[in-house]
């Protein structure tokens, strides 16, 4: 069952995720997931009543954010450099967008990237 919580989080986190240029949602695994193409940048999801946020940002800067406690490596997707971000009413959300479009860079097609380049 979904929660006043959850669907507030998820409208925050779709619109920062389909700004971004060729940006798609796609359900997979019953959780909605984005898309820059064919490629997954990010994940939202809830576990065990805890809403998170995964998304890809790479080995060096997955082994920086795993410091901070407010972050987690994403299950099953970790070993691909993933990590999740744990959403509560203290979320800033400047910073997950910051953190999103990391995650968008790490999948984007070249085209794509200078589209969000011309965007900032």
């Amino acid at each position: 069952m979904r929660t006043k919580q959850y669907d507030k989080a998820l409208k925050e986190v779709r619109r920062l995720c389909l700004r971004l240029p060729e940006a798609c949602e796609v359900e997979a695994w019953g959780h909605p997931t984005f898309r820059a193409g064919k490629k997954m940048f990010a994940a939202f999801g809830e576990e065990d009543g805890r809403l998170s946020l995964g998304m890809k940002v790479g080995f060096d800067r997955q082994d920086k954010l795993l410091n901070d406690r407010r972050f987690f490596p994403t299950p099953y997707a970790a070993r691909q450099g993933w990590v999740s971000l744990t959403i509560n009413n203290s979320t800033d959300w400047t910073e997950v967008e910051g953190l999103l479009r990391e995650a968008y860079r790490q999948v984007a097609l070249k085209r794509m990237l200078q589209a969000l380049d011309a965007q900032e």
